[in-house]
């Protein structure tokens, strides 16, 4: 009797790639050797508002081996703008409206105003210094305070997606009925991605056809943005990116270096390699905007919220309407019937905000949960209980239920994982020395990504019992090689080790860019697809083989594992199969479609964040020494790699807490922090004991094997968890992101 192999799914496997990574042997996009290679330097604006009166080139064309410097007045003109759309919805994703050096106007501080192009990177760089730029300024509007006059009421957000006015009942007699009220206004510094890889290209022509090597979340993405730019069909671009060296959403939209790459390629007859400096990152990806929250909160004396206010104000580009959904899940996840969410931005002299990880979310939730924090200080109650006095198992807004929950045993599990029973509630009681020791809690939510386009895979098995899976998907640290093989084996039968992943190709079949936790879901359930449909195929055929000792049997009947198809006493191997009928391999191609938007479930990710902290009483010094979360993220492909991705998102809400900062200088409009030196993030003497918890709740509507994602929900909530235990060791109530030392003294 053949004896089984178990699931590859849910096991905590290492990734397959990792030795590649760790010893230089994967090639990233920038790293991709190609003959005859050029390299471009991007030149960025000095000023933010205004025009280019002229640039004199004649000293950098002088330099030995420039080849090309490319302006407005010389780049070829883009063929069609498309529209802001996000890239997850399957069609061209360009990060904002406006594309440079089509005119001599300056819309903000770093807009790429010009390209160099030489032999070697260094001299394309020291070209671009004696490029002599003549400006006709005026001046900028860049922050909070020079915008809020100026604000107006989007009809919508972020790409169209978001409604700019979310309303339920009525606030004004919600607040009126409230026996308590509390809130305030929530101030967030801008913050920028910093992956360890910055964007970058490689563009080649061969005649017609295009080739990119591309740093990206989604390969048809740029493919089908660069085609709409350029005027090219997508039949003559093909783009390859099998690794990114981190995202975070900085990759997510397709801003403009690719295609100024491909530009600068023809324009010079030969390969162009373009990648940004750390300090154009600041520039040239977009970034989490500066914001201000205003939220209110009713509640009566026994907990029970009766109304939520919740007011965003927040800066976009001059040409979109862009802010990051921040008040979507206050509407959401807790049972109240009074709701009133409101966008307001101002046009300000900067480049389009875009995705940054939980993009809404990981701000929207720090108003909401230290709201909540505070109403339970003023009620007397325990933070969680307060909180499930207002749970609800329904979206709070449409009235449908949830797919999945789990969140009520996020609070139990996480509670009991961190020690929070006995916690004495009074702020400043605890003390470890000189520290100030308080705790803190918080919850977590991830809408589940409203996906609309099929997403597609292709599986092939050989006639030697291995098998290949592909789709087109960049690996951008997430692990999807090693998931994907153990979604491929599941599926066909066979073990993990025979089964490989391909992707990171627009040749192979099309799969929306990974973003907004979508990745996981989506590419298990077309490889799921591809997988079941070539098992199904090779059922059918050994039933329906006289050769083959399965002939007659009922496919209801037929199971397969480790690669063997039986049905009852009776058996071939997929090999034998193959071989005996002169196949080298068979193959299927498989399609995953998204639920409808009307079908009626909501869907959301849960879960519940910890901290505890460590507060200098003197200098006013805050130390994380230790976090827990724990997280319902439907079902978990891979515990290992599922872990990291947590532990990741929890150590960046840790650096939005108490680190991460950029402002804009109102005279000049240019970013204060243009460095890693001077814009701080956490490195490893910041990090504490971090303890995830897994908790997996059946959900048969979100996917084929319920899989949530947990890219993104790992940070939401722990900024908020990391205040509220400020507030708990301090006594003092720290109403803006980061909390600096003046804060606390």
């Amino acid at each position: 009797m053949t004896a089984t192999i178990p699931p590859a799914i849910g096991q905590p496997l290492s990734r397959v790639d990792g030795r590649a990574k760790v010893s230089g042997t994967a090639r990233y996009a920038s790293e991709i050797p190609v003959p005859d290679m050029a390299y471009a330097y991007v030149v960025g604006s000095r000023i933010a508002a205004g025009r280019v009166i002229a640039i004199d080139t004649s000293a950098a064309l002088a330099e030995e081996g420039v080849l090309a410097v490319l302006t407005h007045q010389t780049l070829p003109k883009i063929a069609e703008q498309p529209p802001l759309i996000p890239s997850l919805a399957g069609t061209a994703a360009p990060g904002q409206t406006f594309f440079p050096l089509q005119d001599d106007t300056v819309h903000y501080a770093g807009q790429q105003i010009a390209l160099v192009v030489a032999d070697t990177w260094e001299r394309a760089q020291y070209a671009a210094r004696l490029l002599r730029v003549s400006y006709a300024e005026t001046p900028p509007v860049t922050t909070l305070d020079q915008g809020r006059g100026l604000s107006y009421e989007p009809e919508r957000i972020f790409g169209g997606w978001v409604p700019g006015r979310i309303e339920r009942g009525d606030v004004e007699a919600g607040l009126r009925e409230a026996d308590v009220r509390v809130g305030g206004t929530y101030t967030y510094a801008a913050n920028h991605h910093h992956p360890i890889e910055p964007s970058c290209t490689t563009a080649q022509w061969d005649g017609d056809d295009l080739l990119l090597y591309d740093a990206t979340q989604g390969v048809n993405a740029t493919q089908m943005t660069v085609s709409r730019l350029l005027g090219v069909p997508m039949s003559r671009i093909r783009v390859i990116g099998h690794y990114a060296g981190g995202s975070f959403g900085s990759k997510a939209m397709i801003h403009a270096h690719p295609t100024l790459a491909a530009m600068a390629a023809r324009a010079v007859g030969r390969p162009v390699k373009l990648v940004l400096t750390r300090e154009q990152m600041f520039t040239s990806v977009g970034h989490r905007e500066e914001q201000e929250q205003h939220i209110t909160l009713g509640a009566t004396h026994d907990g029970r919220l009766t109304a939520v206010r919740h007011h965003k104000l927040s800066p976009t580009s001059h040409f979109d309407d862009w802010a990051e959904p921040s008040v979507g899940t206050s509407s959401q996840i807790y049972a109240c019937p009074h709701y009133e969410g409101v966008y307001r931005l101002f046009r300000a002299n900067t480049m389009t905000p875009t995705f940054m990880r939980a993009p809404g979310e990981a701000s929207g939730m720090v108003a909401l949960e230290c709201s909540l924090d505070e109403l339970a200080h003023e009620l007397g109650l325990d933070p969680i209980e307060l909180r499930l006095r207002n749970h609800t198992d329904v979206d709070a807004m449409t009235g449908l239920p949830w797919s999945s929950s789990g969140l009520r045993e996020c609070y139990e599990r996480g509670a009991q994982r961190f020690g929070w029973a006995g916690r004495d509630p009074r702020p400043g009681t605890r003390r470890d020395g000189n520290w100030l020791i308080g705790t803190g809690m918080a919850t977590a939510c991830y809408p589940v990504a409203p996906l609309a386009n099929p997403q597609r895979a292709r599986a092939r098995l050989y006639a030697d019992g291995t098998a290949v899976v592909q789709a087109a998907t960049p690996d951008f640290g997430t692990g999807v090689a090693t998931v994907m093989a153990q979604v491929a084996a599941d599926g066909l039968g066979v073990s993990v080790e025979r089964c490989r992943f391909e992707n990171g190709d627009t040749d192979l079949p099309n799969i929306a860019a990974a973003v907004g936790s979508a990745g996981a879901g989506m590419i298990s359930a077309a490889v799921h697809s591809a997988a079941s449909a070539l098992r199904r195929q090779l059922i059918r055929s050994a039933v329906g083989d006289p050769g083959s000792p399965l002939h007659g049997a009922d496919p209801v009947d037929v199971v397969v594992h480790d690669g063997v198809i039986t049905a009852g006493t009776a058996s071939e191997s997929y090999s034998d199969l193959l071989r005996r009928t002169f196949r080298p391999d068979a193959e299927a191609a498989g399609q995953w479609k998204p639920p409808a938007h009307d079908t009626p479930y909501a869907m959301m990710t849960f879960g519940a964040q910890f901290a505890e902290v460590a507060v200098d009483a003197e200098l006013g010094l805050v130390r994380v020494r230790r976090m827990t979360g724990a997280f319902a993220p439907g079902r978990v492909l891979n515990p290992k790699t599922a872990r990291s991705q947590l532990m990741g998102g929890m150590l960046w809400g840790l650096g939005q807490a108490l680190l991460e900062a950029n402002h804009m200088r109102p005279d000049t409009g240019r970013w204060v922090n243009s460095s890693l030196g001077e814009y701080l993030v956490p490195v490893n003497a910041d990090a504490p004991d971090v303890d995830v918890e897994l908790i997996e709740v059946e959900d048969d509507i979100v996917n084929p094997l319920g899989v949530k994602g947990v890219g993104e929900i790992g940070q939401v909530g722990a900024a908020a968890a990391i205040a509220n235990a400020v507030h708990h060791a301090t006594g003092r109530r720290v109403r803006r992101l980061p909390i600096m030392i003046e804060d606390l003294l």
